[in-house]
């Protein structure tokens, strides 16, 4: 066991917790809450000096959100070691939360409002880190931690920059993904690190918490493929509502897109991602507009799990899943809905919603009394016809008179003649003009009977009837598509399982030539997380990933599935599923015999309305006006002798 020494005291450091590129970290044993990191032999001089000044601070008093070194360690001849920092148990790399699989892992209990809530956090922790004096310069989602209760707190902190008493003490590394774009291509040890530079970090890490793991940065380039790093240096922010003529690119598929946020959140990302670092939002920008979404958060009404920005046109979670069969925040509970169940009574309301009848036509329009003869229309037309017949006349008889008296021009007359018979003959009044007037005032009816129904609210009860029609056709269904699932789900067990064994395989934590940091945030934002999720058509899709490194990827998937081994035998996760299965269908139900119970209700109380509308409809001025109007038309039409046309009038 190995020993070391804290200020005057020889301890003992327990477990190993993790190691990393610069030293291992322990427990020690006798100081629960505390570890020790103590750094490998080649690296202790270059940060001896650093460590004694942040230990002589005190900086690690200032705040409980940064493991900040508290003491130094040494050995027992007093050789510097490292130091004493916070111990963060129970807090997991903030990736696990914003990959949406290993959030279902180790957060499954995580809601978009943790989401946010964590978000909020993050920003509240790199706030404090900036009170103290340090810029963190080397943020990335490895650095930061988060617990089950979406606290934050950020580790490494003897990597941040640091000066004192005139000296200064650089953070000399840097994550590709989380540099922000002056820094592309510069030797990040000679760089004086600032706080606008830290707030691209911090803006990266909110935007992979909001939107699902997705780098803003990781879309699809309107030309030759760029890398990401690339992307970044040339600030095409790929989901930008204001800049997308100049960065030429666009998210990748099935990615929330920024316009479902609120106009304070797209103005943060903008400016985050934009041309000016100066207008990089603070830690204390980001905790308002965060804070304010947190509060803006709509509930979606079918999934109780599923909470969406407002700006959203309905919960963006159910599209999602609609599309990709991937739920982000499923419903785990096993919790059966507070619905009290009646399948009786429900069986009886079915019926009495299936007898209720809404009036027809006929029964809501009020007989109007036919109009005493011919509308004036009809008789100016009439007079009309009657002047041309005594017209036409006069023509016939100028016509013979022409011939008999001025042979020569015997064939004027002729015509004359013909063309007065023609005019004389045709004494009827032309109907096409009233069967029009009648569709016309028909179509007046239909609007002013839909304005009568409206006014009465029957447009509600209409659709309510619509809705619980549909509600009982689901019910009546639900044990038939439950049946269906469980053989779908017995039917594809072999599949669910390799499925399960290659999702513990993540992307993050593979080993693959040619796939470092910055490839592998570009396969997490298109949506390649874990061994189950790498097929070579879908890497193919992915901008700088052509056939080499798409066969590395899925020769590492095969690799993988090459030890999966199918057990035919019933398991505890079989029972599970199957479990869960049967309560979502359970939840539906119950749910949906309570909303045809209730819409019972609904149409009981309708019904008294609906029998009273035919008395105000009598009442109603204007519905009849144009019932008269109609009426009118259709008198017009028989006084002439034409066919009246069938009336197309209809309530719902």
């Amino acid at each position: 066991m190995l020993e070391v020494v804290i200020g005057k005291d020889l301890v003992s450091v327990a477990e190993l917790i993790g190691k990393g590129n610069e030293g291992e970290v322990y427990a020690i044993k006798g100081r629960s809450g505390l570890a020790v990191k103590i750094y490998y032999s080649g690296k202790r001089a270059k940060r001896e000096d650093k460590v004694r000044a942040m230990v002589g601070e005190g900086l690690a008093v200032k705040t409980d959100l940064v493991a900040y070194p508290g003491e130094v360690v040494t050995d027992h001849r007093g050789n510097f070691l490292g130091f004493v920092m916070r111990f963060m148990s129970g807090y997991r790399p903030l990736h696990e939360l914003y990959s949406p699989k290993s959030r279902q892992r180790h957060f499954p209990k995580a809601d978009y409002r943790f989401i946010v809530h964590a978000a909020l956090n993050v920003a509240r922790a790199v706030g404090k880190v900036h009170q103290t004096g340090c810029v963190i310069g080397d943020l990335n989602h490895s650095g930061v931690l988060v617990a089950l209760d979406a606290t934050v707190a950020l580790i490494d902190a003897d990597s941040f920059q640091f000066s004192l008493n005139g000296k200064s003490y650089p953070c000399v590394v840097g994550v590709p993904d989380f540099t922000p774009p002056e820094l592309h291509g510069k030797n990040l040890a000679s760089v004086q690190r600032t706080i606008e530079h830290d707030n691209f970090g911090l803006a990266v890490a909110i935007f992979h918490l909001l939107f699902m793991g997705r780098h803003p940065y990781a879309g699809r380039y309107n030309g030759p493929d760029i890398s990401m790093g690339d992307a970044i240096a040339q600030n095409r922010f790929a989901f930008s509502l204001t800049r997308q003529a100049a960065t030429q690119t666009t998210p990748p598929p099935g990615a929330l897109t920024l316009d479902m946020f609120p106009d304070s959140i797209v103005d943060a990302f903008e400016n985050a991602f934009g041309l000016t670092p100066r207008a990089r939002p603070g830690a204390l920008d980001w905790i308002q507009v965060l804070n304010r979404l947190e509060g803006a958060l709509n509930h979606c009404s079918k999934v109780k799990t599923h909470f969406y920005p407002a700006n959203a046109k309905g919960c963006i979670w159910c599209q999602l899943n609609g599309n990709s069969n991937f739920d982000m925040f499923p419903d785990t509970t096993s919790i059966a809905p507070g619905i009290p169940v009646d399948p009786l009574g429900t069986e009886q309301a079915i019926r009495e919603i299936l007898a209720f009848r809404f009036p027809a036509v006929a029964d809501l329009l009020p007989a109007v009394a036919a109009p005493c003869g011919a509308s004036n229309t009809l008789r100016k037309a009439r007079s009309r016809k009657r002047q041309c017949t005594l017209f036409g006349m006069l023509m016939m008889v100028g016509g013979v008179a022409g011939f008999i008296y001025a042979v020569p021009a015997w064939l004027l007359w002729i015509g004359l003649a013909i063309l007065g018979w023609n005019i004389f003959t045709y004494r009827e009044v032309d109907a096409s003009c009233f069967q029009k007037a009648f569709k016309d005032a028909d179509e007046l009816v239909q609007r002013e009977l839909n304005a009568f129904v409206q006014r009465n609210g029957m447009t509600e009860v209409v659709k309510v009837r619509c809705d619980l029609d549909a509600s009982i056709a689901s019910y009546k269904g639900n044990d038939d598509a439950l049946a269906r699932e469980l053989m779908m789900m017995k039917s594809n067990r072999e599949a669910r399982q390799r499925q399960a064994y290659l999702d513990r395989f993540s992307i993050r934590h593979a080993n693959i030539s040619g796939i470092g940091p910055v490839k592998t945030a570009t396969l997490i934002s298109f949506g390649i997380e874990t061994a189950a999720d790498v097929n070579q058509t879908a890497v193919l899709r992915i901008p700088g990933f052509g056939d080499v490194m798409t066969e590395r990827l899925v020769a590492w998937r095969r690799g993988h599935e090459s030890w999966f081994r199918y057990d035919q035998k019933l398991n505890a996760q079989d029972v599970a599923d199957e479990s869960a299965l049967r309560r979502r269908f359970a939840a539906e139900k119950a749910k949906l015999e309570s909303t045809i119970r209730n819409g019972q209700g609904t149409l009981r109380n309708a019904k008294a309305h609906l029998e009273s509308l035919p008395a105000k409809a009598k009442s109603d001025c204007v519905l009849m006006e144009a019932l008269a109007t109609r009426a009118q038309a259709e008198q017009d039409l028989r006084d002439l002798g034409a066919s009246v046309p069938t009336s197309t009038v209809a309530l719902w």
